[in-house]
């Protein structure tokens, strides 16, 4: 275990207090404006072949169709009133004023039946970004446009009666993070009371309760403000607001509330408060920075990743984690010191709820277990078996319900979009085509190429349209184009708009816009891109030497989906072995660390299981305000979820091992230990789960579906691991192994005494 210099910190417990209370005051007005610094939108540090598409058409195009929102306009009359044509006007001319768009197209521009619904009252208009602002992640534009729509309104009469709606995925995208940001302030709000209660029944003391709290408050206060450092140098998404939230709450809770257990015990061994504090740090705080250390392992792997979300996740989890060890160690033994006897005050509280502290049925636990080992490994065994069975029917994608908020402004106007048949539009699959230099896609040579493409992809059931040069006029055959495009100057100057936005200046890069139909999930969605850039991977005849990309929001996530999954393992294999290392480190055994690791595979795994069943699945899903089955993970969960849990759930394990391994150094008996061990740290263990999932499972609650699929992770792994992993099978596979367990750090002489014992 890792030695710590525990005089020294009692020795100077007023100056380390001291020194905690300037970083607070330093850094709690950071955390305070944490938010201004945080990305509101999505990216990656990996070029992608969405990304090289979007960039390609920012390039060639003067006002690209790159990034654009969709802007949904229903009235109490037809759009072609003079009232709703002012509105539509009035909205046009002061979109189009801001700096950040580069072009507005609507019914009034471009004639599209498509952009009226039925009853001709509810239109859309669709305002470009400019490639310069749609680079910037720190910020978004979504509110400044909708303040621009709501003062330009507010200037027509009888506007009023109007209901206006900024949607599309840069919108919606916005929403999310935003709802987001409130959801963890809403699950603060609810967490901290429900664990100072839970650490009021376990400590039977007020005092000792509120300790844990404050280090938790103090880790994520702290860690927010550098977080608000590292924004300057990396992009941080909102995301990270979440994560540390969670994390610090949960692990600053969880090592105080191991500190303050030993410190109490130190107490009542007949040790003065600093000898006590002393002690809890050379063995309580030993094994706080060893569970620490194992938890910013998966951070630290998540730093590594393409995607800016994990990535600035990774981040904020190794600030968070760092703070709550050095607390954990160095604040909450001072304080200890200086408290004394005082930490279990009031001390009327401590006589009714003395009944749960009671070790008699932990101990009674660790002897039936102690005698029927193999019982107890087939029962969790096949326990977890069964939980982890779903994995193997897991899907990775974009989600095909919840995705996004119902109740927020940009989800509301997507489904207006919907009702009147085209949300297809403000989200379709782009098909970037670039000819070499100096091909036009006009020519005679390539039109039969494009309406190849063209046809190929309409064939699929899950398109209903594609938009193109090459579908310009329904039903042509490829001698039609070829003469319809025999002046394409005359032919773009009768139609500016359309050709703007489809084809470059120069004729040699041209879009084709895939619109899917409204029954068309996200997770169909990405299906389509799949099969789009199947159909391009063939060799399509009139366009050889093309090179045809294919982009869009789908298709972006498609690319973060391979780039994650092909870079999971490597996530994997470094924390397993980094992990593995460390504990054989730690224990000086070879069974403990492979032991650990395959166990906390099988937390990780029933995790994955039950978010399989509850939310791909739908089972029990209404209970989390779900409408539906998701019919796909989010690929980024398992990924964080891995990352996160695999650490956390060690915790237990060092917390669990530590106290075994320290009978056994006493009395060299494996199965006396383990019992010993087990019963003395049940308690604790308990009680630090129950807490962690009761923060994790807060998030489980929130509107926004990434957020719940995270929490709900955690707080089924970190359940999993405290129950059956830590209480039944450690346990179990410990006393079945015997003396091996300790092999080889412990002498061969011992453990043949061990064994005659």
């Amino acid at each position: 275990m890792i030695a710590l210099p525990a005089a020294r910190i009692i020795r100077w417990r007023g100056w380390v207090l001291a020194a905690w209370a300037a970083l607070f005051a330093l850094f709690a007005p950071r955390a305070c404006r944490v938010q201004q610094v945080l990305a509101l939108r999505g990216g990656t540090s990996e070029a992608t072949e969405a990304s090289r598409a979007t960039e390609l058409l920012k390039g060639a195009f003067r006002t690209p169709f790159a990034d654009y929102v969709g802007i949904v306009v229903h009235g109490p009359v037809r759009w072609t009133s003079p009232r709703f044509e002012t509105v539509l006007d009035t909205l046009t001319a002061a979109v189009e004023r801001r700096s950040y768009v580069g072009q507005v197209i609507s019914v009034r521009s471009i004639g599209e039946s498509s952009f009226v619904s039925q009853d001709r009252r509810t239109t859309f208009l669709i305002a470009a970004l400019t490639p310069q602002s749609s680079r910037d992640l720190s910020s978004s534009y979504v509110p400044d446009l909708r303040t621009t729509i709501s003062d330009a309104l507010a200037r027509v009469p009888g506007a009023e009666d109007f209901d206006v709606m900024v949607t599309g995925f840069p919108a919606l995208d916005h929403d999310v993070r935003t709802v987001s940001t409130e959801d963890t302030e809403r699950g603060e709000q609810r967490a901290l009371p429900l664990t100072l209660l839970v650490l009021i029944v376990a400590f039977g003391a007020l005092v000792a309760a509120a300790l844990p709290v404050i280090v938790g408050v103090l880790a994520i206060t702290i860690a927010l403000g550098l977080v608000t450092i590292a924004a300057r140098y990396t992009a941080m998404s909102v995301f990270v607001l979440n994560i540390t939230t969670m994390v610090g709450l949960g692990v600053g809770i969880d090592y105080s509330l191991l500190i303050v257990t030993r410190f109490r015990e130190e107490l009542n061994r007949g040790l003065s408060s600093v000898d006590a504090a002393i002690r809890t740090v050379e063995t309580a705080g030993s094994a706080v920075v060893t569970s620490g250390l194992t938890v910013v392992v998966g951070f630290a792997a998540l730093v590594a990743t393409p995607l800016s979300d994990t990535r600035s996740v990774g981040v904020g989890g190794l600030l968070v984690v760092a703070m709550a060890v050095l607390l954990a160690t160095t604040f909450l033994p001072a304080a200890l010191a200086m408290l004394g006897r005082g930490i279990d005050r009031p001390r009327w509280l401590a006589r009714p709820l003395a009944r749960f502290h009671a070790p008699t049925g932990w101990e009674r636990w660790a002897r039936w277990l102690g005698h029927r080992p193999w019982r107890a490994v087939a029962v969790g065994g096949a326990a977890i078996a069964l939980l982890t069975f779903p994995v193997t029917q897991i899907r990775l994608g974009l989600p095909a319900t919840n995705w996004f908020p119902p109740e927020s402004e940009s989800a509301r106007g997507l489904e207006a979009l919907r009702e009147m048949g085209a949300s297809g539009v403000i989200q379709p699959v782009r098909v970037v085509v670039q000819l070499p230099e100096g091909e036009s896609a006009l020519s005679a040579r390539r039109l039969p190429g494009l309406k190849a493409l063209t046809d190929s992809i309409r064939k699929d059931p899950r398109v209903r349209e594609v938009r193109g040069v090459a579908s310009v006029k329904a039903a042509m055959s490829s001698l039609q184009l070829a003469i319809y495009y025999s002046d394409p100057e005359q032919v773009r100057a009768k139609n500016p708009k359309f050709f703007d936005a489809y084809l470059s200046a120069d004729n040699r890069v041209t879009l084709l816009d895939v619109i899917p139909a409204d029954t068309v999930s996200l997770t169909g969605l990405m299906d389509v891109v799949r099969r789009v850039r199947g159909i391009v991977g063939h060799s399509i005849r009139g366009l050889a030497g093309a090179e045809i990309l294919v982009a869009g929001f789908a298709a972006s996530n498609v690319d973060t989906q391979h780039q994650l999954m092909r870079q999971f393992p490597k996530t994997v294999g470094l924390v397993l072995g980094i992990t593995a290392f460390m504990l054989f480190w730690a224990f000086r055994s070879l069974l403990v660390p492979v032991k650990a690791v395959l166990l906390n595979l099988l937390s990780v795994g029933g995790a994955f299981g039950l978010t399989v069943l509850v939310f791909q699945h739908g089972y029990g899903g209404r209970f989390f305000g779900l409408e539906g089955p998701t019919q796909a993970i989010w690929a980024v969960v398992p990924v964080l979820v891995f990352a996160i849990v695999f650490g956390l759930s060690m915790d237990y394990e060092v917390f669990l091992l530590t106290r075994v391994k320290e009978v056994f150094d006493k009395t060299g008996r494996n199965d006396h230990a383990t019992m010993e061990g087990l019963s003395a740290t049940a308690s604790t263990i308990t009680s630090a789960a129950l807490i962690m999932i009761l923060v994790f499972g807060t998030f489980a609650f929130t509107r926004v579906l990434a957020v719940q699929l995270i929490g709900f992770g955690l707080a089924a792994a970190v359940l999993l691991d405290a129950t059956l992993i830590r209480m039944v099978l450690v346990p179990a596979i410990m006393h079945i192994a015997g003396r091996w367990n300790w092999w080889p750090g412990v002498r061969a002489p011992k453990l043949e005494r061990q064994a005659d014992g």
